[in-house]
């Protein structure tokens, strides 16, 4: 969220919708989420239709009237969108361009030529860090299911040994690591710095993935020994074509624009003149829609046309690219509006007043909903999007640092003890072939480590930066 967009909001906001009282804010507030719940879990409603009723639900459980909830909320959809949805939309176009190309095909099967033996589970954590960065993850984890399942049936390996390392590449880079839809939510409710956020995710996601990946999977392992199951081992995207990307090309576009995020952080650190030509021009190549952007057209060169993709079957990519996103564009902007519905209520004071009482730090406290939220609904998403509004007034007084971990400790609460009410959990399931329990033991218990180990290295960091 630009310094614009952040004082504009403010103004927007600066008289709540109601006089409610705390009391009555803390239970509109429980209300409003447990109505959510409800309807996501028991009434199995899409979670844009929950959120939108629960946020309508919100005001008026606080007292607000419908208009100014209703327009509270529609505020927040449309700020939402207009500042992340346009970066999920060019996220999907470069997933699905890597996708197709083979380019995801070329990046695994070179870093497994090279693997072997002890070697192979810091290999799948690598492949999947890299292959997570522009993906969701659900898509990843159809991506990289049949690596994972050919190297653990051709190489003789435990499916647990090769699989959970895949997942907590996947999940911490969902969790923690924008342009990931999650962070990106979370910056743009606080008001974070992308590049730094950015820059202390990768630093806290590196130890969180070691742990929960190679290191848990040991232990995994000899919980839960079952063998890879054939007929969950489909066709590969790449074996229809004839060539594919290079690994040297298809590794720089990924990287790209998380290159020149970081880069705009880093020159703003150096430079800090906002009048400085060197610092304007990263401050417009390091923004996450040019980031973004050029890396989808660079994407097209360095992994449509190697492929031997004609312009037409480009174009057909980019469409069936953004189709499957509506839904989580749609849920995105929901989130908006309930935050938004939040902060207009007056809860975000009510929040930073409770939290002032009972001398909870910030950091922990946005963890602790989060996890809620999580355990509730079964998703990171509304976790991620909920918690964010909830704890944004706290940010106000934040240095640069603190606000960029205020984000990573609503991401780290947001993977908390995934189970039967999260779509992650039952995808992990079906295609390893594990029963509920077994399910519980690795995938569950791998999320949770994610989810403190994260959640602990923030609140490390925050002691010391």
């Amino acid at each position: 969220m630009t310094r614009l967009s952040v004082e504009m909001l403010a103004a927007d906001t600066v008289e709540p919708i109601t006089s409610a009282g705390h009391a009555q804010l803390g239970v509109a507030v429980l209300a409003g989420i447990a109505l959510i719940v409800l309807l996501i879990t028991k009434f199995k409603l899409h979670a844009f239709l929950a959120l939108t009723i629960g946020s309508l639900a919100l005001g008026a459980f606080a007292g607000a009237p419908l208009d100014k909830a209703i327009a509270s909320f529609t505020t927040g959809l449309g700020s939402t969108v207009a500042g992340v949805g346009v970066l999920i939309a060019l996220g999907a176009i470069l997933g699905k361009l890597l996708a197709d190309s083979g380019g995801a095909d070329q990046i695994v099967d070179t870093i497994l030529a090279k693997a072997s033996g002890r070697t192979m589970p810091w290999a799948m954590v690598l492949i999947a860090s890299v292959i997570g960065l522009p993906l969701f993850f659900e898509v990843g984890v159809v991506l990289l299911i049949p690596v994972v399942l050919m190297v653990a049936k051709r190489g003789n390996y435990s499916l647990m040994r090769i699989g959970i390392p895949a997942l907590a590449g996947l999940s911490v880079m969902h969790g923690l690591v924008p342009p990931h839809p999650g962070p990106l939510i979370a910056i743009d409710a606080v008001g974070a710095n992308l590049g730094v956020t950015l820059a202390l995710g990768v630093l806290v996601a590196i130890p969180t993935v070691i742990i929960a990946g190679p290191l848990f999977s040991r232990v995994a392992a000899r919980w839960v020994d079952v063998p890879a199951p054939d007929r969950m081992i489909p066709q590969r995207p790449s074996e229809d074509l004839e060539k594919r990307p290079g690994f040297g090309a298809t590794l720089a576009t990924i990287l790209l624009p998380v290159v020149l995020m970081l880069s705009k952080a880093l020159v703003d650190i150096i430079i800090d003149d906002p009048t400085h030509m060197v610092q304007r021009v990263f401050d417009v190549a390091g923004s996450p829609l040019i980031a973004l952007l050029a890396a989808v057209l660079v994407g097209i060169f360095t992994l449509g046309r190697p492929a031997d993709f004609s312009k037409e079957r480009i174009s057909r990519i980019v469409d069936t690219g953004l189709a499957p996103i509506a839904g989580i564009l749609l849920i995105v902007g929901a989130g908006g509006g309930f935050k938004q519905t939040l902060i207009d209520s007056g809860v975000g004071k009510m929040v930073l007043d409770i939290s002032e009482d009972w001398s909870i730090p910030a950091l922990l406290l946005a963890w602790l909903i989060a996890v809620a939220i999580r355990l509730a609904t079964g998703s990171a998403t509304v976790a991620t999007v909920s918690a964010a509004g909830l704890v944004a007034p706290l940010a106000a007084d934040m240095s640069t640092t603190h606000a960029a971990l205020l984000v990573l400790a609503i991401g780290a609460g947001s993977l908390f003890f995934s189970h039967v009410n999260d779509a992650g959990f039952w995808l992990v399931k079906e295609y390893f072939g594990l029963n509920v329990g077994q399910t519980l033991k690795t995938w569950s218990v791998m999320e949770t480590i994610i989810s403190v180990v994260a959640g602990g290295l923030v609140l490390l960091l925050s002691l010391v930066i």
